[in-house]
This record gives C-alpha cells, structure tokens and sequence, in this order.
C-alpha cells in the first residue's frame, strides 16, 4: 500500500464524520446546551458556594466562570468521545464497521482515523463554546485559543480512545447509554472540572485521590494551563500515556483474533 492510499482512507473516514456531524445538527446544538447551561446557570450557585462575591468589581462575579471554562471544554470532548463511540456500536449493528475493517489498511490506522475525525469534530465545538463565552466576557488572552488547540487534540484523542475502547466491549446499541452515563458523570464529577484539587480534599480525601488520578482531571488541567500560555507537564505525560494505553486495548479489543471481537463473532 502507497502513502497515496492511507491518505484517502483517512480522509474519506474523517469527511464521513464531519459530513454525519454537519448533517446532525441536533448533535451540535446538544453538544452546546451541556456546557453552556453549567456556565449561564450553575455557575451562579456554585460561585456562592465557593463564597465568591457576585458584586462589583465585575471582574470578581465571573471569576468562578473563568475557571469552569476549561472544564466545560473537557465536558464537550468527553460527551463528543462517547457520542462518537456510539456511533461505532451503530455503524458495527449495520455492518458499515465490517466493510471497512475488512479493507487491507491495518486496522490500527482505521482506528487511528476514526478517533482523528472525533477529536476534529469536538474541537470546532469548543471553539463554538468559548466564542461565546468571549461574547459573555469570560475570555483568555488571545494567544490561548492558539497554543489550546494542541491541548484539545490530545485530549480528544485520549478521551474517543477511551471511549472506543468502551464500544469494543459492548454488543448492543441498547446497552451502551447505560455504560455512558456509568463512566461520563463519575468522570466528570470526580475531577477538577468544577473544583480545585485543594477544595476537594479539604471535603473528602477519597474524592481528593479518585480526582487526582482521574484522566479527565489531568485532561482539563492541560486545557486549563494551555488557555493561559503555559505547559502542564505531568497533565501532558499523564494524558498523553492514557491515550496510548486506552488507544493500544481498544485495537486489542477489535482484533477479531485476539480482542473483545472474537466473543462476538468479529465486527
């Protein structure tokens, strides 16, 4: 196989899903509700149970803002890496998933493309997300939209590997919501996506411990610095190796000899 031929695969796989995702416009309006209603409407309280002032200066009323920020991007991509996953338990019940794992491309690169066009796809909605908290005055300087969009490939890529593994193991289309809901909402409240570490330890040490070996934790704490310019080095190698062990069992898990696969018949 030529350079040529990995090339187009990849690039009829990525246009698929952003061809799905354009398409699906309830998708994208979902995908924004989420965020956008823990920054306009819980926030409020949340802010009050921190003791945050929600008086002038107005700097001080949108500080706890501030800091969700990059937690309710994380929150899109995990949503986006799940939803995407789903998307592969479908696409396997219909049998588009055995057409193209049967081409002669490895399969670890068809994979690979199917999680690069999800981490594509979460990215444009972040990007749709912070334009509008800018038009909200929740902003970072203007050289973070820049240097974040390393942070939100990464984080994409580790969180649709994750979720990629998870569709390796399930058979039915049914019982994939119910395995979402037990990874997505533990996930995301046991890490630092609404609150410092230090604020949850000073409530609970286990809730301390599970955030801070959290994935996602270390997922949001990469956006989080990158907005503002600066390289979190542990979030980085801790995301970065996460991506590798979920993306290296998920190919386990669709090799029809070896994986998850084998127990169902192939894919």
């Amino acid at each position: 196989m030529r350079i040529v031929h990995y090339w187009r695969a990849m690039w009829g796989i990525v246009g698929r899903e952003l061809w799905r995702f354009v398409t699906q416009r309830e998708r994208f309006v979902s995908a924004l509700v989420r965020p956008l209603v823990w920054l306009f409407v819980f926030a409020a309280g949340f802010r009050a149970a921190l003791g945050l002032a929600i008086s002038p200066p107005y700097e001080t009323y949108i500080l706890y803002e501030v800091y969700i920020t990059p937690g309710l991007c994380g929150m899109i991509q995990l949503f986006n890496g799940m939803q995407s996953s789903l998307s592969m338990v479908y696409d396997r019940e219909m049998g588009s998933m055995r057409i193209l794992m049967v081409c002669p491309l490895p399969r670890w690169f068809l994979l690979l493309s199917k999680l690069l066009a999800g981490a594509g796809v979460s990215i444009l909605q972040v990007y749709v997300f912070l334009a509008i908290a800018w038009a909200y005055d929740i902003h970072a300087p203007w050289q973070g939209y820049l240097w974040v969009l390393p942070a939100l490939m990464l984080s994409g890529l580790m969180l649709g590997a994750l979720g990629l593994l998870l569709s390796s193991f399930i058979k039915q289309l049914e019982n994939f919501a119910g395995v979402m809901n037990f990874v997505i909402f533990p996930m995301f409240f046991m890490s630092t996506a609404l609150y410092p570490l230090w604020k949850l330890k000073e409530s609970s040490i286990l809730l301390h411990n599970l955030a801070q070996y959290n994935p996602f934790s270390q997922t949001v704490e990469l956006i989080r610095f990158a907005l503002y310019g600066q390289i979190n080095q542990y979030a980085f190698v801790y995301t970065l190796v996460a991506f590798i062990v979920f993306m290296t069992l998920a190919i386990i898990g669709y090799n029809p000899s070896k994986g998850m696969m084998s127990r169902k018949g192939g894919v």
